[in-house]
Order: C-alpha cells, then sequence, then structure tokens
C-alpha cells in the first residue's frame, strides 16, 4: 500500500494550480527571502509558525503543517473553512528517520538521506502554497539522537526548512487538539492514544468539571499525560518485527505495561471508566491499519475508517488475525503493505497493553493527529475563520 493513500490530503483538494518557477529562479534562494524568512516574527527571531510576507491575492489564507517523526514524514497544507479546514495540498513518506536509534543513539546516514530527500520535496510543495503561517515540527528520533542537531542545521541551511524540536507534552496536546472533534459528545471523558515510531503518547481528558467549546481549547481539559519512550519502530528493533509469535507478542505487551505503571492518577481513570462514560480514541497506523482490517476493504480508504467505532470484542478479533497472519501475508495485504508489516504487531502490543490498563467497551479510530492539530491551533490563534467572514479592502501580509 502507498502510504500516500493514508494521507489526510486525500480529502477534497482546492484547484489552485502551483505557481510557476520564473526562468533563472532558484528555489533555494527564494525560500531564504521568503519562507524560510517567514520562520521569523517581528522581533526578528526565529519561529516556525510566524507571518509568511509572500505577496498573494485574496482567497484565504493557507497554513501548513510539516511533522517529522521517527518513522513519517508527513506535511498537510490546508485552508480555514466554516470552523475547520479544506486540505489544498499533503505529502506523507516513511523515511524511517529514527531507525537504529534506540541502538546506537544516532540518526543512521541511510535515514537521513531518505528523509533529507522527503523534506526536499515537503519544501517545494511550501513553496509553492506560500502559507501565511506554518509550524514545522520533529519528534522522538530527533528528541534522542545525538546528531539531530547537525541534521536540522543542514536541513535548515540547504533546503531552507526550520524544523522545531517540540518536548513530549506538546505533542501530546496537539494530538488531543486534532482528534477533538472525535470525542462523543455527552461522555464525561476520553483518553486518546498516538502510538508513534519511537514514542507514544496518551492524554486523560476529564469534562466533569466542564467541556472546553473551542477546538482549538480542548487540551485544557487534559488531567493527566504521558509519553511513553516506545513505539513500534524501537518495540519492533527489540523484540522482533517479521516473525512474531504469541509469546513474543506477548512480551512486547508486557514491556509496555511495565511504562504504563508510571501514569499518573492510573487507578482514578480506571475508577472513572467504571463509573461514567469513558472511551477510547486511537491515532496512527497501527488503529487505522486495525480498521482497514475490520472492514475487510481492499484498499485503504480514508474516508470509510476515519471515525470509525470499533467495540471491544471487534478490536480483539482484528488482533488474532493480524497475529495469524505470516510477514509475507502482511506485505501483501492492501491495508499493511511492505512498509509497515513488520512494523504493525509492535504496534497492536502498544495497543493492547493501553487496553488491558484501562478496558472500555469502544475505540474511535482518528486518521489524523499532529497535524490537524497544528493546523487548528494556527487558525485558532489567527482568528482566521473570523476572518473569512469579511474580505479585507486588500490582502495583508502581516497576519
Amino acid at each position: 500500500m502507498a502510504d500516500s493513500d493514508r494521507s489526510a490530503a486525500a480529502l477534497p483538494v482546492s484547484g489552485r494550480q502551483p505557481r510557476r518557477r520564473r526562468k533563472g529562479e532558484n528555489p533555494a534562494r527564494q525560500h531564504s527571502s521568503g519562507a524560510a524568512i517567514a520562520a521569523q516574527g517581528e522581533s526578528g527571531k526565529r519561529t516556525n509558525h510566524a507571518q509568511n510576507p509572500f505577496p498573494r491575492r485574496w482567497r484565504g489564507p493557507v497554513y501548513a503543517a510539516l511533522d517529522l517523526g521517527t518513522n513519517n514524514c508527513r506535511l498537510l497544507i490546508a485552508r480555514p473553512v466554516e470552523g475547520s479546514f479544506r486540505v489544498v495540498d499533503g505529502f506523507t513518506r516513511i523515511v524511517r528517520l529514527g531507525e537504529g536509534v534506540s541502538q546506537t543513539g544516532r540518526l543512521s546516514d541511510a535515514a537521513m538521506a531518505r528523509t533529507f530527500d522527503a523534506l526536499k520535496q515537503c519544501f517545494t510543495k511550501i513553496s509553492n502554497h506560500e502559507p501565511r503561517r506554518m509550524r514545522l515540527i520533529a519528534t522522538e528520533a530527533c528528541r534522542v539522537a545525538e546528531n539531530s542537531g547537525e541534521f536540522l542545521e543542514r536541513v535548515r541551511t540547504e533546503i531552507g526548512l526550520d524544523l522545531e524540536i517540540v518536548d513530549r507534552r506538546t505533542e501530546a496536546e496537539l494530538a488531543v487538539t486534532g482528534c477533538a472533534d472525535l470525542i462523543e459528545k455527552g461522555t464525561e471523558g476520553a483518553l486518546i492514544f498516538d502510538i508513534g515510531g519511537g514514542s507514544s503518547e496518551l492524554a486523560w481528558l476529564d469534562f466533569r468539571g466542564g467541556r472546553p467549546k473551542n477546538q482549538g481549547k480542548m487540551s485544557a481539559a487534559i488531567r493527566s499525560w504521558q509519553s511513553l519512550p516506545v513505539g513500534v519502530v524501537s518495540i519492533a528493533e527489540k523484540f522482533g518485527g517479521i516473525d512474531v509469535t504469541p509469546e513474543v507478542f506477548e512480551a512486547m505487551v508486557a514491556d509496555v505495561r511495565g511504562h504504563l505503571r508510571q501514569f499518573r492518577g492510573r487507578e482514578r481513570l480506571r475508577q472513572m471508566i467504571a463509573d461514567h462514560p469513558v472511551h477510547l480514541i486511537g491515532t496512527s497506523g497501527t488503529v487505522t491499519t486495525l480498521a482497514g482490517l475490520h472492514l475487510g476493504l481492499e484498499r485503504y480508504e480514508r474516508s470509510k475508517v476515519d471515525g470509525l467505532w470499533m467495540r471491544n470484542e471487534e478490536v480483539t478479533d482484528t488482533m488474532r488475525v493480524l497475529l495469524n497472519m505470516s510477514y509475507e501475508r502482511r506485505m501483501a495485504h492492501p491495508c499493511i503493505g511492505r512498509d509497515r508489516a513488520d512494523l504493525v504487531l509492535a504496534g497492536c502490543a502498544i495497543f493492547e497493553a493501553i487496553r488491558r490498563e484501562w478496558p472500555v467497551e469502544r475505540v474511535r479510530v482518528a486518521d489524523r493527529g499532529l497535524r490537524e492539530g497544528i493546523l487548528i491551533s494556527l487558525m485558532d490563534a489567527d482568528r482566521a475563520w473570523t476572518r473569512r467572514r469579511r474580505r479585507p479592502e486588500k490582502a495583508h501580509n502581516n497576519g
């Protein structure tokens, strides 16, 4: 399966065509005076979510979000529409930047080369769309690798993209913001989990004291959160991801549950689940893959997966089917594919550990996450939806 099929960019896109480069124009030079400098605020300090000085016809502002994770490089470009946004372009590629980091503590040359190539394509898309604001983040692999600073400096100087390494709490908050509109109305709380390549974030939202009305402020309802130092890449590298026996799978689950014991409010959350309506929301390739398998899709379809409810027994049955698949069958399956075949069971082990720790009747599947959280946060801070209610007399370049 091509990973681009899993991207939120599969949403309807506008008919806007990329700006053609003028004869003799150097896109790297253009970005150094444009989009890269757009990452500087009025104070002159660099920030990835500041204004973009490119002149543009008024068609509504465009915003960009890039998430460079341990396993994936993802870009989303969107325009605000009626309290939400419309995707105009996107990019996603499995780059495995964090491959081997759990053993060596360093980004490998091969992983950096794959990622560098993907980021060059992201730069082209950002340059074409000239976003008003953007935020470009890097997560666990760049947080822990000792040579990530050198790599990101090379990306900044040679490509023109200035990536910000975010801390784990920020990552958890962005995941909450991106998935907030999937929380069922009337529920007293939810546990949102994001299974990544090198880390996994959990956030317990408690609405008994009131529920934020604004999706961009939903992280204010976080009662407790945790970033597990395990993800699909690190678990697969530790236990193996090709030939996974039931015994190996149980060892993976036990390893993750050892980390979950550190979750603050662990017992209180379990009690809340027993006494009040609470559900899980899972955002990751693992959860969307399980959803695709459960639905029997011949190819991955985001529109059928995002927002899907799965009952506890349906998750159990689908995991059992997946565990009984050979590595070759996993590679051949259209909802898994070669790039995920050695990682999906590691992700299932993380999911299973969460389910055993906090058993609930239902989980909601989210094919969305950090990029969507970034876009919503930027648009909310910029009051973008209010701006669209009136057409200004002239386009402004200062946000």
